[in-house]
Protein backbone atom coordinates (compact mmCIF):
# COMPACT_ATOMS: atom_id res chain seq x y z
CA UNK A 1 0.00 0.00 0.00
CA UNK A 2 1.30 3.41 -0.95
CA UNK A 3 1.03 5.85 1.84
CA UNK A 4 2.53 9.65 2.30
CA UNK A 5 3.69 11.01 5.14
CA UNK A 6 3.75 14.61 4.98
CA UNK A 7 6.46 16.22 6.72
CA UNK A 8 7.98 12.83 6.52
CA UNK A 9 11.85 13.81 7.23
CA UNK A 10 11.02 15.22 10.79
CA UNK A 11 11.02 13.46 13.94
CA UNK A 12 7.47 11.93 13.66
CA UNK A 13 7.35 11.62 10.09
CA UNK A 14 11.27 9.71 9.65
CA UNK A 15 10.08 7.65 12.16
CA UNK A 16 6.74 6.50 10.92
CA UNK A 17 8.20 6.25 7.11
CA UNK A 18 10.54 3.47 8.69
CA UNK A 19 7.56 1.89 10.92
CA UNK A 20 5.87 1.42 7.62
CA UNK A 21 8.20 0.17 4.94
CA UNK A 22 9.42 -2.47 8.07
CA UNK A 23 5.57 -3.71 7.40
CA UNK A 24 6.28 -3.98 3.51
CA UNK A 25 4.27 -0.75 2.94
CA UNK A 26 5.65 1.98 0.20
CA UNK A 27 5.70 4.87 2.55
CA UNK A 28 7.05 8.18 0.44
CA UNK A 29 8.83 10.91 2.52
CA UNK A 30 7.15 13.75 1.40
CA UNK A 31 8.34 17.74 2.53
CA UNK A 32 10.18 20.42 0.49
CA UNK A 33 13.92 19.15 0.68
CA UNK A 34 12.08 15.49 -0.92
CA UNK A 35 10.46 17.84 -3.63
CA UNK A 36 6.58 18.03 -2.33
CA UNK A 37 5.57 21.13 -1.35
CA UNK A 38 2.51 21.26 0.36
CA UNK A 39 2.08 25.39 0.42
CA UNK A 40 3.35 25.61 -3.22
CA UNK A 41 2.18 22.16 -4.54
CA UNK A 42 4.57 21.56 -5.88
CA UNK A 43 5.07 17.99 -6.51
CA UNK A 44 1.86 16.95 -4.99
CA UNK A 45 -0.21 15.58 -7.71
CA UNK A 46 2.64 13.06 -8.51
CA UNK A 47 3.47 12.46 -4.40
CA UNK A 48 -0.62 11.70 -4.47
CA UNK A 49 -1.11 9.49 -7.45
CA UNK A 50 -1.93 5.71 -6.57
CA UNK A 51 -2.00 7.00 -2.33
CA UNK A 52 -3.96 5.06 -0.08
CA UNK A 53 -3.36 7.26 3.00
CA UNK A 54 -1.86 10.39 3.23
CA UNK A 55 -0.59 11.29 6.72
CA UNK A 56 0.15 14.93 7.66
CA UNK A 57 2.61 15.32 10.57
CA UNK A 58 4.19 18.63 9.05
CA UNK A 59 5.21 21.59 11.12
CA UNK A 60 4.59 25.24 10.35
CA UNK A 61 8.11 27.15 9.88
CA UNK A 62 6.71 29.98 11.72
CA UNK A 63 4.96 29.44 15.04
CA UNK A 64 3.77 33.52 14.45
CA UNK A 65 -0.04 33.50 15.26
CA UNK A 66 -0.75 34.49 11.83
CA UNK A 67 1.98 32.85 9.91
CA UNK A 68 0.82 29.10 11.71
CA UNK A 69 -2.84 29.66 11.16
CA UNK A 70 -2.27 30.50 7.79
CA UNK A 71 0.76 27.59 6.82
CA UNK A 72 -1.98 25.10 8.36
CA UNK A 73 -4.81 26.50 6.75
CA UNK A 74 -3.12 26.57 3.28
CA UNK A 75 -1.68 23.38 3.06
CA UNK A 76 -4.49 21.02 4.33
CA UNK A 77 -6.70 23.15 2.11
CA UNK A 78 -4.00 21.67 -0.73
CA UNK A 79 -3.65 18.44 0.54
CA UNK A 80 -7.58 17.60 0.55
CA UNK A 81 -7.92 18.68 -2.53
CA UNK A 82 -5.26 16.45 -4.08
CA UNK A 83 -6.39 13.93 -1.99
CA UNK A 84 -9.89 14.17 -3.22
CA UNK A 85 -8.62 14.31 -6.97
CA UNK A 86 -6.29 11.26 -6.51
CA UNK A 87 -9.04 9.29 -4.72
CA UNK A 88 -6.97 8.99 -1.28
CA UNK A 89 -8.97 6.64 0.96
CA UNK A 90 -7.95 8.22 4.43
CA UNK A 91 -6.59 11.20 5.53
CA UNK A 92 -4.67 11.10 9.18
CA UNK A 93 -3.48 14.04 10.56
CA UNK A 94 -1.34 14.74 13.97
CA UNK A 95 -2.55 16.89 16.10
CA UNK A 96 -2.28 18.25 20.18
CA UNK A 97 -4.05 17.18 23.50
CA UNK A 98 -6.00 19.63 24.31
CA UNK A 99 -5.88 22.35 22.00
CA UNK A 100 -9.51 23.30 22.11
CA UNK A 101 -9.05 24.17 25.78
CA UNK A 102 -6.24 26.99 25.07
CA UNK A 103 -7.20 29.14 22.87
CA UNK A 104 -4.74 31.59 23.89
CA UNK A 105 -2.17 29.99 22.24
CA UNK A 106 -1.90 30.39 18.73
CA UNK A 107 -0.21 27.79 17.14
CA UNK A 108 -2.99 25.39 19.43
CA UNK A 109 -5.51 27.87 17.74
CA UNK A 110 -4.19 26.66 14.17
CA UNK A 111 -4.27 23.23 15.05
CA UNK A 112 -8.33 23.16 15.91
CA UNK A 113 -8.73 25.17 12.75
CA UNK A 114 -6.83 22.63 10.98
CA UNK A 115 -9.02 19.82 12.44
CA UNK A 116 -12.51 22.20 11.06
CA UNK A 117 -11.29 21.45 7.71
CA UNK A 118 -10.20 17.85 7.67
CA UNK A 119 -13.72 17.11 9.10
CA UNK A 120 -15.89 18.92 6.51
CA UNK A 121 -13.84 17.99 3.85
CA UNK A 122 -15.17 14.73 2.86
CA UNK A 123 -12.23 12.53 2.81
CA UNK A 124 -12.80 10.11 5.56
CA UNK A 125 -10.31 10.94 8.25
CA UNK A 126 -8.43 9.93 11.66
CA UNK A 127 -7.64 12.77 13.97
CA UNK A 128 -4.38 11.65 16.07
CA UNK A 129 -4.21 14.23 19.13
CA UNK A 130 -1.29 13.65 20.98
CA UNK A 131 -0.02 14.97 24.10
CA UNK A 132 3.59 17.00 23.95
CA UNK A 133 6.92 14.45 23.30
CA UNK A 134 9.46 14.29 25.88
CA UNK A 135 11.56 15.64 23.44
CA UNK A 136 10.49 18.93 23.80
CA UNK A 137 10.62 19.56 27.67
CA UNK A 138 13.79 21.16 27.38
CA UNK A 139 12.51 23.74 24.91
CA UNK A 140 9.18 23.82 27.35
CA UNK A 141 11.71 24.88 30.16
CA UNK A 142 13.65 27.29 28.37
CA UNK A 143 10.27 29.30 27.99
CA UNK A 144 10.25 29.87 31.28
CA UNK A 145 13.85 30.77 31.81
CA UNK A 146 13.86 33.77 34.08
CA UNK A 147 17.69 34.37 34.75
CA UNK A 148 19.12 32.02 36.48
CA UNK A 149 15.48 30.31 37.30
CA UNK A 150 12.78 27.94 35.08
CA UNK A 151 9.49 29.06 36.40
CA UNK A 152 6.70 26.24 35.32
CA UNK A 153 3.45 25.84 36.33
CA UNK A 154 3.09 22.65 38.90
CA UNK A 155 -0.37 21.69 36.41
CA UNK A 156 -0.26 18.04 35.28
CA UNK A 157 1.30 17.28 32.23
CA UNK A 158 1.36 13.69 30.73
CA UNK A 159 4.06 13.83 27.66
CA UNK A 160 4.89 10.53 25.65
CA UNK A 161 7.80 9.23 23.60
CA UNK A 162 8.16 9.80 20.12
CA UNK A 163 8.28 6.29 19.37
CA UNK A 164 5.13 6.06 21.42
CA UNK A 165 3.59 7.99 18.70
CA UNK A 166 4.83 6.93 15.98
CA UNK A 167 3.31 3.26 17.11
CA UNK A 168 0.16 4.81 17.47
CA UNK A 169 -0.05 6.20 13.95
CA UNK A 170 1.21 3.16 12.49
CA UNK A 171 -1.85 1.10 13.97
CA UNK A 172 -4.52 4.09 12.89
CA UNK A 173 -2.74 4.39 9.41
CA UNK A 174 -3.16 0.63 8.33
CA UNK A 175 -7.01 0.65 10.13
CA UNK A 176 -10.02 1.88 8.68
CA UNK A 177 -10.68 5.69 9.27
CA UNK A 178 -12.15 6.72 12.80
CA UNK A 179 -14.03 9.61 11.18
CA UNK A 180 -13.12 11.25 14.53
CA UNK A 181 -10.07 11.90 17.28
CA UNK A 182 -8.56 9.53 19.02
CA UNK A 183 -5.88 10.54 21.72
CA UNK A 184 -1.98 9.66 22.32
CA UNK A 185 -0.38 9.87 25.71
CA UNK A 186 2.16 8.81 28.24
CA UNK A 187 1.72 6.08 30.45
CA UNK A 188 2.37 9.02 33.49
CA UNK A 189 1.02 12.37 34.30
CA UNK A 190 4.04 14.40 36.77
CA UNK A 191 3.76 18.08 37.50
CA UNK A 192 5.12 20.17 34.50
CA UNK A 193 7.51 21.66 37.14
CA UNK A 194 8.76 18.44 38.61
CA UNK A 195 9.37 17.02 35.31
CA UNK A 196 11.21 20.07 34.29
CA UNK A 197 13.51 19.34 37.38
CA UNK A 198 13.91 16.08 36.59
CA UNK A 199 15.21 16.98 33.32
CA UNK A 200 17.67 19.64 34.36
CA UNK A 201 19.35 17.79 37.16
CA UNK A 202 19.92 14.75 35.05
CA UNK A 203 21.47 17.19 32.50
CA UNK A 204 23.62 18.73 34.79
CA UNK A 205 21.55 22.14 34.58
CA UNK A 206 21.69 24.20 38.32
CA UNK A 207 19.09 26.26 37.40
CA UNK A 208 16.20 26.58 40.36
CA UNK A 209 12.42 25.24 38.90
CA UNK A 210 9.98 27.36 40.67
CA UNK A 211 6.64 26.44 40.77
CA UNK A 212 4.28 29.21 39.93
CA UNK A 213 0.87 28.38 39.31
CA UNK A 214 0.46 31.44 37.08
CA UNK A 215 3.30 30.50 34.78
CA UNK A 216 2.32 30.43 31.28
CA UNK A 217 2.44 27.86 29.05
CA UNK A 218 2.99 29.69 25.60
CA UNK A 219 0.68 32.19 26.62
CA UNK A 220 -1.90 30.22 28.58
CA UNK A 221 -2.46 29.45 32.19
CA UNK A 222 -2.72 25.62 32.95
CA UNK A 223 -4.67 23.61 35.08
CA UNK A 224 -4.61 19.53 35.48
CA UNK A 225 -6.72 19.68 32.59
CA UNK A 226 -5.21 21.58 30.03
CA UNK A 227 -3.02 19.23 28.96
CA UNK A 228 -3.81 15.92 30.01
CA UNK A 229 -5.90 13.25 28.16
CA UNK A 230 -9.61 12.00 28.78
CA UNK A 231 -10.60 9.05 28.98
CA UNK A 232 -9.86 5.98 26.82
CA UNK A 233 -6.34 7.52 25.54
CA UNK A 234 -3.98 5.19 24.61
CA UNK A 235 -1.38 5.41 26.60
CA UNK A 236 2.36 5.06 26.15
CA UNK A 237 4.86 2.27 26.96
CA UNK A 238 8.02 4.37 27.79
CA UNK A 239 8.10 6.49 30.91
CA UNK A 240 9.98 9.25 31.74
CA UNK A 241 12.86 8.08 33.49
CA UNK A 242 13.44 5.57 31.26
CA UNK A 243 13.74 7.91 28.20
CA UNK A 244 16.00 10.07 30.55
CA UNK A 245 18.22 7.17 30.74
CA UNK A 246 18.95 6.63 27.22
CA UNK A 247 18.91 10.23 26.45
Amino acid sequence: MKIVVIGGTGLIGSKLVSSLAEQGHEALAAAPSTGVNSITREGLAEAMSGAAVVVDVSNAPSWEDQAVLQFFQVSTGNLLAAEKAAGVKHHVVLSIVGSERLPENGYFRAKVAQEELIKQSGVPYTVVRATQFFEFVQGIAEAGAVGQEVHLSPALFQPVASDDVVAALTDVVLAQPANGTLEVAGPQAIPLDEMARRLLQVRGDSRKVVADVHARYFGAELDDKSLTPGAGARLGLVHFEDWLAGN
